[in-house]
């Protein structure tokens, strides 16, 4: 049988037992719904902090990112429907890693040691289908491009509209000074 989930009382799943963060998550949320609370969308409230689509600095992907961003946005589609995770680094058509518990900056680091010759990689990041707008959306941040630099990527592409992206401007000056791209991909029909 499921636990209850840290300390607060509700029934949720603690996370064990093939239940991913959307699940658990969703039951947090229907739980509090029942108890009378109204629980909004952090993209309703920080509709600024929205990714928007197209690139945000002055770097764009070129061909060979574009290829490493498509099969990024696939895997990550594949995780989110799994309910794994929302991100996964892609380097010279290779999936280098996928998000799981661990988080971004995590997978991110690990990898930085298994980064291939040539050429760097690219991090996706995109909402899982399905998921619940108000709870979890992907984010990126300056910490984010800080960690791409130092595990040698080239880029960054979050989903438009799909994510988040915490103080904008600090992350472009960021990304432009290291020359890394950052992006908001267009959503596609699935």
């Amino acid at each position: 049988m499921g636990s209850t989930c840290g300390g607060c009382g509700c029934s949720a799943p603690s996370g064990r037992g093939g239940q991913g963060d959307g699940r658990v998550l969703g039951r947090i949320v229907a739980e509090l719904e029942g108890a009378g609370f109204r629980v909004v969308g952090i993209d309703d409230v920080l509709v600024q902090c929205l990714a928007p689509e197209g690139p945000f600095g002055a770097h764009v992907p070129d061909a060979e990112a574009g290829v490493d961003i498509e099969l990024g946005r696939r895997a990550a589609q594949a995780l989110g429907d799994m309910d794994i995770g929302q991100a996964v680094v892609v380097q010279q058509g290779i999936v280098l890693g996928v998000e799981a518990a661990e988080g971004t900056d995590a997978l991110v680091r690990r990898c930085a040691e298994l980064r291939l010759q040539g050429r760097g990689g690219v991090l996706a990041k995109l909402p899982k289908p399905g998921q619940d707008r108000r709870v979890d959306l992907p984010t990126i941040g300056v910490r984010t491009v800080e960690g791409a630099v130092a595990a040698g990527l080239v880029g960054i592409a979050i989903q438009a509209g799909g994510g988040l992206v915490i103080d904008r401007p600090a992350v472009v000056r960021a990304a432009d000074a290291a020359d890394l791209f950052v992006c908001g991909l267009a959503r596609e029909p699935r």
